[in-house]
């Protein structure tokens, strides 16, 4: 896939390794999504010639969709973004289900679109089980196994993490599930568009998509739901979306996810090389200049392509950010009243206090090249590895 115009803040020497957080519009969306600010603004449920452009529009993204993750079109259903998509996932599969039980099971590094939902859930009368994950973020199918009980009806588990990039072993898990008749969901926001997410192949139940972050904007988002599975709706109103999801279609952001899945599709693979061959050489660059100094957080190898959790002992991750000037990153730590907290997900995993705290994550993209990466290391070279304590 060819990199296209570059963005704005691209042309002002900053550099964007977020990628994870947010991804910028690609053109070919912006592009797509052109025709619907001005011209075909009628409501697609309407029966008259102004409403057919949009419900033409709409169908032909969910087709979009459908074709990227191997699925049906119907079953395709639009949200507006990851959490509202895990939501309806996690809470219809309750309310639809509490009568054959209430005991869900998920893992202590799912991404709060997950956690919270469940945390509300259990005020409600859930029983939720939160698995362990190992050193690198990875859950054991087997503990998935023995956590699931007569009385399990869901299990939530994120295909990619977002904060090391560590994957799951998600088509073993629903295999166990299967086995045991109990439903899949998995959090597939970091990992669509970077990596194959063929639903047929995970055998999940349903997956929740994010717009953001495949070059799509922000508010729009999907959740697969398995054809022949009815959830209780978040919203309740006019019946769109199969019923699923109430309220008047977002046709131009609906237009905009499904180019960006049909974008998404195109050279998945040599993109996917690219990305792995951009973050190993930003790692072994790290590695040169700090040694045993910096630790790589998450698995050496079944982690997204795009994704460098790393730790720098004797740092704090926030004064590394700070150091390399113009460069979009993120850390592993938060600072709360004056406490410097380490990551859930890092202390999940087992990771040291003072490896935690001094990690950052950078995550690349479409536009990333080798020359920022080297800039990056430049700024490393000067303003951080000059200033150890």
């Amino acid at each position: 896939m060819r990199a296209g115009k570059r963005p704005v803040w691209w042309e002002h020497l900053l550099i964007y390794l977020d990628y994870n957080a947010s991804t910028p519009i690609a053109p070919e969306v912006a592009e797509a999504m052109r025709p619907f600010l001005a011209d075909h603004y009628g409501n697609p449920s309407s029966g008259h010639w102004a409403g057919a452009p949009a419900k033409q529009a709409v169908e032909k993204a969910r087709g979009q969709i459908a074709g990227f993750l191997g699925c049906l079109p119907g079953e395709v259903i639009f949200t507006s973004g990851g959490t509202e998509a895990n939501n309806q996932a996690i809470k219809g599969a309750f309310f639809s289900l509490r009568n054959r039980g209430t005991h869900i099971v998920t893992t202590q590094i799912e991404h709060p679109a997950t956690l919270q939902p469940c945390r509300f859930l259990e005020r409600l009368g859930a029983q939720v089980t939160y698995l362990p994950v190992d050193s690198t973020g990875l859950v054991d199918p087997a503990d998935v196994r023995n956590a699931i009980t007569p009385g399990t009806i869901l299990v939530s588990v994120m295909h990619a993490n977002n904060e090391v990039g560590t994957i799951q072993p998600i088509a073993e898990i629903a295999r166990i599930t299967r086995e045991r008749g109990v439903l899949f969901h998995s959090d597939a926001a970091q990992s669509v568009g970077k990596i194959p997410t063929n639903v047929p192949t995970l055998g999940v139940d349903l997956l929740s998509v994010a717009g953001h972050k495949l070059y799509a904007p922000k508010g729009v988002g999907a959740l697969y739901l398995r054809q022949g599975l009815q959830l209780e709706p978040l919203m309740h109103g006019a019946g769109h979306e199969a019923g699923q999801r109430a309220g008047t279609e977002n046709v131009l952001l609906d237009v905009a996810l499904g180019a960006a899945c049909e974008l998404a599709a195109v050279d998945l693979e040599s993109r996917r090389a690219r990305l792995t061959e951009l973050r190993d050489y930003l790692h072994l660059g790290l590695k040169d200049l700090f040694g045993k100094d910096v630790q790589l957080n998450g698995h050496p190898t079944e982690r997204l392509p795009n994704t460098l959790n790393v730790g720098f002992a004797g740092h704090m991750g926030g004064e590394v950010l700070a150091a390399l000037e113009g460069v979009a990153a993120s850390t592993g730590s938060a600072c709360q009243s004056g406490r410097r907290e380490m990551s859930p997900v890092l202390k999940a995993m087992g990771v040291s206090e003072a490896v935690g705290l001094g990690s950052v994550r950078f995550s690349i993209g479409r536009w990333t090249t080798f020359e920022e990466l080297k800039n990056v290391l430049g700024l490393f070279r000067s303003n951080v590895l000059t200033h150890r304590s």
